[in-house]
């Protein structure tokens, strides 16, 4: 399926076209994810943070997890929140300010270029698809992870193809979200190969995924030297 690139972005830059494309949706985004909010409470759950933790939300988006992470990590604890798209992430910013946060960072960059504590002990994947499907991005964000940290990742997946009227509207939709259809079948599998410890769960159909699990804080033998 051939993507349309929104107004002011060039089709050869990924981050442009993403940036474009969110910066056009910021003002509808929480309405059109609204329908999904109990996914991002089931992620959060899974996370299992604790008071004092570190929390990385990475696609923050207009910051519509902030409330929840906050609320889990407590004044004590700290959430370091990343979107590229300046639209989104004023609208995050303007969120935390209403609600007076001070242990909230927002960082308006790649997610490859964010400047991420260095052993956080959880990473939020809402609906991020091509952060998923990107190494740069994952190798990053890895790399600033405690052993034993929490991963929690949803978003949509193409479903059994016998479901076409599903299909269908996840296409639909993820036209307006994502720069890549590569790795809809399984979206989670670029963690996995990296070692991090899943479980998967498909709701709606099995249009949607959470897969939520453990990094234990070096990829895998079978990933690093490449045996069968």
């Amino acid at each position: 399926m051939r993507k349309q690139t929104p107004p002011g972005a060039q089709p050869e830059d990924g981050h442009a076209v993403a940036r474009a494309l969110y910066g056009w949706r910021a003002g509808s985004y929480e309405l059109q994810l609204a329908p999904y909010e109990f996914i991002r409470r089931i992620a959060v759950g899974h996370l299992q943070l604790r008071a004092g933790d570190c929390v990385l939300d990475l696609g923050c988006g207009t910051g519509m997890s902030l409330p929840l992470l906050q609320q889990a990590v407590g004044p004590a604890g700290r959430v370091v929140a990343v979107d590229q798209s300046p639209e989104m992430l004023s609208l995050a910013r303007a969120r935390a300010q209403r609600a007076g946060s001070h242990n909230v960072d927002l960082q308006c960059c790649a997610v490859e270029e964010a400047l991420l504590p260095r052993q956080a002990d959880a990473a939020l994947l809402h609906f991020t698809h091509d952060l998923l499907q990107s190494p740069q991005a994952l190798d990053h964000v890895l790399a600033h992870l405690r052993p034993g940290a929490r991963i929690a990742a949803t978003g949509l997946k193409w479903t059994d193809p016998g479901l076409a009227p599903w299909n269908m509207l996840v296409g639909l939709y993820m036209a307006q979200s994502i720069t890549r259809f590569e790795g809809l079948q399984a979206p989670w599998m670029p963690l996995t190969e990296r070692g991090v410890r899943l479980e998967v769960e498909t709701l709606v159909m099995g249009t949607i995924f959470v897969a939520h699990g453990v990094w234990p804080g070096q990829r895998s033998r079978r990933r690093l030297t490449g045996a069968a």
